[in-house]
């Protein structure tokens, strides 16, 4: 087995600055458990905080500091999403202490061409979620794990400059400012094996590595050479079996991740949002997420709602502000599904400013990857025009996007009724009985182009004038007698006639009773041919 750890080690940091301002970020970050400072950024560390501080402390190096709550919640949230990021590589992945992702690749690295391939598809799909990474592979789970924790951290445990720190990881190619860091690797359980001799005690032991540096013990290769049983004894026996799983020495099943069947998160952001693009840059979190978990379940999204939270007014919390975005084709685009949102909170006027979102999905399809052929084809051009409609309706409205949909009448100005583009569903008013589904098209010459109503026309001798010359009747009469059902009945004789100028124009003659009142028009102009 060869498995991959995804180490986050500043994952509650990243989670809270991901809706701080970069204003309030330079000032610099510390979170806060109780009264002790559990997490700095580099602002915050270059001005004397660092972990375990007390909070009063830290505010005395740093008066500026911005303190926050630590929130496991909030952390665990963006976890998952990389889970769900890595369960479209791989069926098994696993969580580990609360900022470790494992994957087992062994089964799929032929299908990306070896680990270097499939390491680079990995890391694109993650970037979106705007995570540090400490990447290792190991043949088991815990050794990965182990390996990928062991990097520098500017602060932190690993931090080379702190004890035990090691400093063998090396920032990945064409990450920007540092993002990647690409730890030991090793396939083979020797090679594992003796990468781990070096591994700090803090590491492997957590909990006992006062007690074994006061024995004078640094590294896991000083510790193995001690016997067992006195190990076993002083230690327990749960130390000698995380030493066994992380060396290969003893089985470490894990259970694997399943992504749930609906999509529920929730944001809350540092500052109250008033305005468009605050809102869209908190929603950008929530909707990588989102994208994340539709790639775990192998699927597109179809629709999704997003929630935003009021703040109180007058002491009164005004209704949440729903937004419901329907796409006509599912789609994983994210660029694409943040123009639809922008579109859609343009349009929205907030009842008081934002003070937490919430995103929900449910509407997944299943369906196949969008063209990607280099030179356009039906399939493509479809699919632009689809997502031309659907910004659109974002922009105007559902019901301001429309179509027409056939409808069973012979009356040319019934047979066809506008519906909304989204569902196509036909409106109330069309009696069922006139629809046909699957009804073969009639081999009719009908003109694309009928005018809103029906043009009276004169007429000399009993042939119909436009604009004062004579129409020259070329096909007919086509006889509709119908309507008889809602009052309105049609009795005509369609006609193809041409125009002066040789256009051809489509026209009827009303067959009323021979009592009609004089000086009523008997001929009609219906439609243009183009």
């Amino acid at each position: 087995m060869l498995w991959l750890a995804l180490h986050l080690p500043r994952l509650p940091l990243e989670t809270f600055c991901a809706t701080l301002a970069a204003a309030d970020a330079a000032r610099g970050v510390a979170l806060i458990d109780g009264h002790q400072v559990v997490a700095v950024d580099a602002a915050a560390a270059a001005a004397g905080v660092q972990p375990g501080m007390k909070r009063a402390t830290a505010l005395a190096l740093a008066p500026e500091l911005l303190l926050a709550a630590s929130d496991p919640a909030r952390d665990a949230a963006a976890l998952h999403a990389v889970a769900h990021a890595a369960l479209a590589f791989t069926p098994t992945v696993t969580l580990h202490d609360g900022a470790t992702v494992l994957l087992e690749v062994q089964s799929c690295l032929r299908l990306f061409h070896g680990l270097g391939p499939l390491r680079q598809r990995l890391l694109a799909a993650l970037a979106p979620l705007g995570h540090r990474l400490h990447l290792a592979a190991a043949p088991t789970s815990l050794g990965a794990a182990l390996l990928a924790q062991w990097q520098p951290v500017p602060g932190g445990p690993g931090d080379p400059a702190g004890p035990g720190g090691h400093g063998g990881g090396s920032s990945g190619p064409g990450v920007p400012g540092g993002d990647l860091v690409l730890g030991e690797h090793a396939t083979k359980l020797p090679a594992l094996q003796r990468l781990l001799a070096g591994l700090p005690l803090a590491l492997i032991a957590p909990g006992h590595e006062a007690a074994l540096h006061g024995l004078g013990l640094q590294r896991l290769g000083e510790l193995l050479r001690l016997p067992r049983a006195g190990l076993a004894r002083r230690f327990g026996e749960e130390l000698l079996d995380r030493i066994d799983r992380a060396l290969g020495r003893r089985a470490d099943p894990r259970r694997p991740l399943e992504p749930p069947a609906t999509f529920d998160a929730r944001l809350e952001l540092y500052m109250r949002a008033e305005h468009t693009e605050q809102l869209l840059a908190a929603a950008d979190v929530l909707l990588a997420r989102l994208l994340a978990w539709a790639q775990a379940r192998q699927s597109r999204v179809a629709a999704f709602t997003l929630r935003m939270t009021h703040e109180r007014v007058r002491g009164a919390a005004p209704p949440a502000t729903e937004l419901h975005l329907a796409l006509a084709e599912p789609a994983l685009d994210a660029a694409h599904l943040r123009l639809l949102l922008r579109e859609r909170l343009a349009r929205c006027t907030l009842a008081a400013p934002t003070l937490e979102l919430q995103l929900h999905c449910r509407d997944l399809v299943r369906a196949p990857p969008p063209n990607g052929e280099l030179f356009p084809t039906r399939a493509s051009q479809a699919e632009g025009l689809v997502r031309l409609l659907e910004r659109l309706r974002a922009r105007l409205g559902d019901e301001q996007v429309r179509r027409l949909v056939a409808v069973a009448d012979h009356r040319p100005e019934c047979a066809t009724r506008s519906v909304p583009v989204q569902g196509g569903a036909v409106p109330a008013s069309v009696p069922s009985m006139l629809l046909t589904a699957g009804e073969a098209v009639l081999p009719l010459h009908r003109p694309a182009w009928l005018l809103p109503e029906p043009l009276p026309l004169a007429e000399r001798e009993r042939q119909p004038l436009l604009d004062g010359r004579p129409l020259a009747l070329l096909s007919g009469p086509e006889r509709i007698e119908t309507g008889w059902w809602d009052g309105e009945p049609a009795l005509r004789d369609y006609f193809i006639a041409a125009t002066a100028d040789g256009a051809l124009v489509w026209v009827f003659r009303s067959r009323l009773p021979v009592s009609r009142p004089a000086g009523e028009a008997t001929w009609f102009l219906q439609g243009r041919f183009g």
